[in-house]
């Protein structure tokens, strides 16, 4: 296994990190495609933090609400191989900067492939290299090669690469049908580009846009609460009171037009008239989207 050697003025010794991984199956392989994709259409830049039992991939910058950030996670049972080390054994993490849509460009080269492969390795620069493996007609395997530029970050910024760990949530609820929400927040986002939302822990939910001329608002109901102790709303909070947040109408539609990864599980937290805080969850990934509030 290849490994990439750090060397610097804030390191006393040498850091030897090493990861390679591999996906085969068509589903598994669909999904990293999916993974991927979603990320590129949502960053242009991510960080790649590498963990034993997780690959994670999260904005770049600090760790602050100031912007829309992402945190998408993918365990280890996605991957037929997964081993890595880190800086230190009690360091036992990667960290990775690169181009969003390199990553992306290079996974959809494998539709269709029996096989693709990460590894991290030093070619003049580190790469984080991509190997897909395709079976021609007749039967002999072609392997495509990707050699993608990554950053090896420093361990004083990893804090910056965290997801936002805010308070719990004043309100937790379902999303709605996603091809309705969709379809709603597009036809929104050609009328102005704030958007009101609001909910309740009766599983109501409203999305509104008011202009000079023309005002809009769509109403779903039923839609479900999380257990309340299972996200951390106060146990005490009024069923029936709308926690509200305004947030720019781009952002929510970029993540709504974004995301691949078909979840099981589309969940809403918003902080009154602060975040709002968008979940997916998968199987073997977990998806978050911040939208701080206008």
């Amino acid at each position: 296994m290849c490994g990439i050697l750090l060397r610097g003025p804030s390191v006393a010794f040498a850091d030897i990190m090493k990861f390679r991984a591999k996906v085969t199956g068509k589903d598994c392989l669909d999904l990293f495609i999916q993974v991927s994709s979603t990320v590129a259409r949502l960053v242009k830049v991510c960080v790649l933090r590498v963990c034993p039992n997780r690959m994670c991939f999260g904005s770049v910058g600090s760790g602050g609400l100031q912007e829309a950030r992402l945190w998408c996670e993918v365990q280890q049972r996605a991957f037929q191989q997964f081993h890595m080390e880190g800086v230190l054994e009690g360091l036992n993490e990667i960290h990775l900067e690169l181009t969003a849509e390199h990553l992306s460009r290079a996974a959809r080269s494998a539709v269709g492939a029996s096989s693709l492969k990460l590894q991290l390795t030093h070619k003049r620069c580190p790469c984080l290299t991509v190997v897909v493996e395709l079976a021609s007609p007749l039967g002999r395997v072609r392997r495509v090669m990707h050699d993608l530029p990554v950053r090896v970050l420093p361990r004083r910024v990893w804090r910056d690469c965290l997801p936002p760990s805010p308070r719990a949530s004043d309100v937790s609820i379902y999303l709605p049908r996603w091809r309705t929400l969709r379809s709603i927040v597009e036809r929104m986002v050609n009328v102005g580009n704030h958007v009101l939302l609001e909910a309740n822990l009766s599983g109501r939910m409203t999305l509104s846009i008011e202009t000079e001329v023309v005002s809009i608002k769509s109403y779903f109901k039923n839609l479900g609460n999380p257990p309340k102790s299972a996200v951390g709303v106060p146990q005490n909070r009024d069923l029936e009171s709308m926690v509200q947040v305004r947030v720019d109408n781009r952002k929510l539609l970029q993540f709504l037009a974004g995301q691949q990864i078909n979840p099981t599980t589309a969940l809403c937290n918003i902080w009154d008239s602060t975040l709002l805080h968008l979940v997916l969850v998968q199987e073997d990934v977990s998806l978050q989207y911040f939208i701080p509030a206008l």
